[in-house]
């Protein structure tokens, strides 16, 4: 029987876990502080819970101090993460379809349908809410691209609720690490069964569309593998 050959680009799990929190360090030193007493506490609550109910035996809520206590740490550290993750390619071009590779299924990114000279760039989210048309850049010299964004779809997707929204610091736009929270808050205006129509409708516009080169400059890492994660979505 073959050996099964170990693929060497394919990186453990406890690897990822190692580099993870290594980048979360870097922008927050004390996070090894903060899961310790995360996990202090909750397995101190979960202790308690339990002795409640066993009391002649520590056995059971011992094991469920340290169930406790692990998840707790999980929920904290993968938050932590993901604003860390965020942190390092903010301001970036591609950095908001990076944060939007997070969502969960039931959403559809396409990242840079439409860019300016000067970088800006205006990514498409379909999902729940309908169309959501991003932009990231300069809003100044967004708006009349984001306007043209928003009259072709209306014309191939009329009864979709169309949403513009612009990520940054300044006034009026949403800064990166709430955009994921954001676009969710949008609402619920298309159910499952419609997203099939919206996207088909959505193809026949793209396909319509002459080739533009992609905007010169650093693109995050994490967003050229965001762009196959999200296919089927």
């Amino acid at each position: 029987m073959a050996k099964k050959v170990k693929d060497p680009n394919k990186v453990s799990r406890v690897s990822q876990i190692r580099q993870s929190y290594q980048i979360t360090k870097k922008s927050d030193p004390r996070i090894g502080l903060i899961l310790l007493g995360t996990f202090v506490l909750a397995a101190a609550g979960g202790y308690a819970l339990l002795y409640l109910i066993f009391r002649d035996s520590p056995v059971f809520p011992s094991i469920f101090a340290v169930l406790m206590g692990t998840l707790a740490v999980l929920i904290v550290f993968g938050r932590r993460a993901q604003t860390a993750a965020l942190a390092s390619i903010e301001g970036q071009p591609g950095a908001a379809a990076a944060a939007l590779g997070m969502l969960r299924r039931g959403w559809k990114t396409d990242p840079g349908i439409g860019f300016t000279k000067q970088q800006d760039i205006i990514h498409r989210l379909v999902g729940p809410p309908g169309i959501v048309l991003i932009g990231e850049g300069s809003q100044n010299r967004l708006k009349p691209l984001m306007a043209a964004e928003r009259r072709k779809h209306e014309r191939v997707a009329s009864e979709t609720p169309i949403h513009e929204v612009y990520v940054g610091n300044g006034e009026g736009e949403i800064p990166l690490k709430k955009i994921v929270r954001h676009v969710t808050k949008l609402g619920k205006s298309v159910k499952p069964a419609q997203m099939t129509d919206i996207l088909a409708r959505i193809r026949a516009l793209d396909a319509n569309r002459s080739n533009v080169p992609l905007p010169k400059g650093p693109v995050p890492t994490s967003m050229k593998g965001s762009r196959g994660n999200q296919r089927g979505r």
